[in-house]
């Protein structure tokens, strides 16, 4: 794998590679990341990944200086997964003035997530636009974990008619149902045992819903008093259709994705079920 640190360097080693599929990341790298890795060699013949900890979608009470940076481990892991090159930057060199352009998404990044994580999207679309005019992928891959990221980026790529395939990822979770992410590092050993209990919440409301209950505002708020009873601190619980993640109709025949956030300690954690 080579590792390039500048963005000079990378569009040099890439200029005379064909078809490219790209996985951007913050690091500290889990199996849902590798997953995606190997995914990207199904739909192309070179797989770049990025890591870089983006500091524009941190907001002032988020865990940004927190956030673990694993840089060897994570190469490791890379190169077992078959990345060919990795693009790892400093801020200086993605950020080498103040950045006063951005990315701008509709009103849906000020719901669900957005509501509890102002200008969270708006970062991530402005790192995630620059990340692709630097690296110029016919594909890019995201996870489903981050619903409404992947929904964000998959319109942004769309609307701004860019020559990317946008693929989604399924959810990689622990054998317990836990959905992988970078944070649940901060549980403790106590919490990581009750923190299922979230996907077991999400799941109970799929089933209902698939069993032709549609009064979801009580499925909603029956499964964030049972949350909350059991000692999480929920901020949200949302029964959404997945193509626009808007409050779907009782009887509308739409696909439907439920999903939640929910902090369990000092840790918050998302999750989702397509339905």
């Amino acid at each position: 794998m080579h590792i390039h640190t500048t963005i000079s360097e990378l569009r040099s080693a890439l200029k005379n590679r064909h078809r490219l599929a790209f996985v951007p990341t913050m690091g500290n790298l889990h199996a849902g990341h590798l997953t995606l890795m190997r995914t990207a060699r199904q739909h192309a013949d070179t797989v770049v990944a990025s890591i870089f900890v983006n500091r524009l979608q941190f907001g002032p009470n988020d865990d940004f200086d927190r956030y673990p940076r694993t840089f060897q481990a994570d190469c490791q892991q890379l190169v077992d997964a078959g990345v060919d090159v990795l693009f790892a930057p400093d801020e200086g060199e993605l950020y080498p003035e103040t950045q006063e352009y951005h990315v701008e998404p509709p009103a849906i990044q000020h719901q669900l997530d957005g509501e509890f994580r102002p200008g969270h999207f708006r970062g991530v679309a402005t790192v995630v636009l620059k990340l692709f005019n630097i690296v110029q992928p016919q594909v890019a891959l995201f996870g489903k974990k981050d619903y409404q990221q992947l929904m964000v980026l998959r319109n942004m790529t769309r609307q701004l008619a860019l020559p990317i395939e946008i693929v989604g990822g399924e959810t990689v979770r622990a054998d317990d149902g836990l959905a992988l992410s970078s944070r649940n590092g901060y549980l403790s050993d106590a919490e990581r045992a009750a923190a299922p209990r979230l996907y077991r919440t999400l799941s109970g409301i799929a089933e209902a819903v698939r069993d032709g209950d549609h009064d979801y505002p009580r499925l909603e708020s029956d499964a964030v008093a049972e949350l909350d009873r059991n000692g999480w601190r929920t901020d949200y619980v949302a029964i959404r259709r997945q193509a626009d993640l808007q409050v779907p109709m009782p009887l509308e025949n739409s696909p439907l994705v439920v999903l939640a956030a929910s902090r369990l300690g000092s840790t918050r954690l998302i999750d989702n079920l397509e339905i």
